[in-house]
């Protein structure tokens, strides 16, 4: 069945252009682009049902016209100061100063899909562990030696590091390990990492003055978003939608 709303009929050619927009497996982004569509039309169709296109102007287009209808009809209620400080007192982890850790390493490089060469390097890797624990002085000297990061040419060192600066599989370990040598070659992407943590300070709780702009912020596009979504359910029901049933579809 031909999708429409209201019996204006969206072309498969619209939902193909649609569809490289979307993510997903080709069926997925077919069936998120009918609904993106259709929800388009159907607010274009609100909009212009309350003569809002009457104003516009020239430069403004389809997506400007939408904007100024949810902007009327969608209301959410005021910034709560109590929700806030809710927020914040439920989320502690999320509202410190980020960890971080002063770092030295060796790379031992190996391609994520050449295991024998893995393997090589995580007993190279091993073996440096070995003779660091004996000779712990030799960091520099063994970095320098078999180190594949550019940073053997400062010895290892790559500096402080904190959530963001590094691949997540990376910074994930470094930032819980102890001051010293680790006792365990890290694996990444890249191959397998000797790893000495110089220094480490832990976050602190920031206060809530600090971060009460953030939390306000994304309390309300929280509520925005579920405003919206409601919004075009409600309206999704008075119209005349086939080729797609959006609240089963889950409608943004």
């Amino acid at each position: 069945m031909p999708l429409s709303v209201n019996k204006v009929e969206i072309s498969d050619r619209e939902i193909n252009i649609e569809s490289a927009f979307q993510e997903g497996s080709i069926e997925q982004r077919q069936t998120r682009a009918a609904v993106a569509l259709a929800v388009r039309e159907v607010l274009l169709q609100r909009a212009r049902e309350l003569h809002l296109d009457n104003a516009q102007s020239a430069e403004q287009d389809d997506d400007a016209l939408i904007e100024e209808l949810l902007a009327r009809e969608v209301r959410i209620p005021e910034r709560d100061e109590s929700a806030c400080r809710r927020y914040y007192e439920a989320n502690p982890e999320r509202f410190q100063s980020p960890s971080v850790a002063v770092v030295r390493h060796i790379l031992l490089a190996a391609a994520p899909d050449d295991i024998e060469t893995r393997d090589a390097a995580r007993q190279r890797a091993e073996g440096l562990i070995a003779e660091l624990r004996d000779a712990p002085g030799k960091f520099a000297v063994l970095a320098r030696a078999h180190s594949a990061c550019p940073s053997r040419e400062q010895g290892g060192a790559l500096g402080p590091i904190s959530r963001g600066q590094t691949v997540a599989e990376f910074e994930t370990v470094v930032l819980r390990l102890p001051v010293g040598l680790a006792q365990r070659a890290l694996e990444t992407r890249y191959g397998y990492h000797v790893v000495w943590i110089d220094e480490r300070w832990e976050g602190e709780p920031l206060p809530y003055p600090a971060v009460s702009e953030r939390i306000a912020q994304y309390l309300h596009e929280q509520a925005w978003r579920r405003a919206v979504s409601q919004y075009i359910r409600l309206l999704a029901e008075s119209q005349e939608v086939e080729g797609i049933d959006l609240e089963a579809a889950q409608a943004p």
